[in-house]
């Protein structure tokens, strides 16, 4: 089975940078597209980046695109998002996922999840 646990969040400065990693311990080898997603407080749940399993031609939200960049290691199972230069609006919950299907899936569309690593931003 599918299971994906996220690390590398914690609390940084304005300007600064962290890589979050996703692997998906429950599988020895997957071609499927993964990527992130971020929920503020009290706000929905919105898509940050998402990756195939060749890597071409990644996908980015207009919010992050220039600053955070997506990678896999498929033999590891495994996806980062280097995320640079750091905003205090970019503090949120970032979440790995999976889809079967292709990068530009609805949210609703993205088959698992994991539990979740903490960003946070200071000014």
């Amino acid at each position: 089975q599918v299971q994906l646990v996220e690390s590398g969040g914690g609390l940084v400065q304005a300007g600064d940078s962290l890589r979050l990693s996703c692997a998906d311990s429950g599988r020895a080898f997957s071609t499927d597209t993964m990527g992130w997603f971020r929920q503020a407080p009290g706000k929905e749940r919105e898509f940050v980046a998402a990756i195939t399993w060749s890597g071409a031609n990644p996908l980015y939200a207009d919010s992050v695109k220039g600053r955070f960049t997506i990678s896999r290691h498929n033999a590891k199972n495994t996806v980062y998002l280097q995320m640079n230069s750091l905003k205090p609006e970019d503090t949120a919950v970032y979440y790995c996922a999976l889809t079967h299907r292709s990068p530009e899936s609805d949210y609703d569309q993205w088959d698992y999840w994991g539990q979740g690593t903490q960003v946070t931003v200071s000014s």
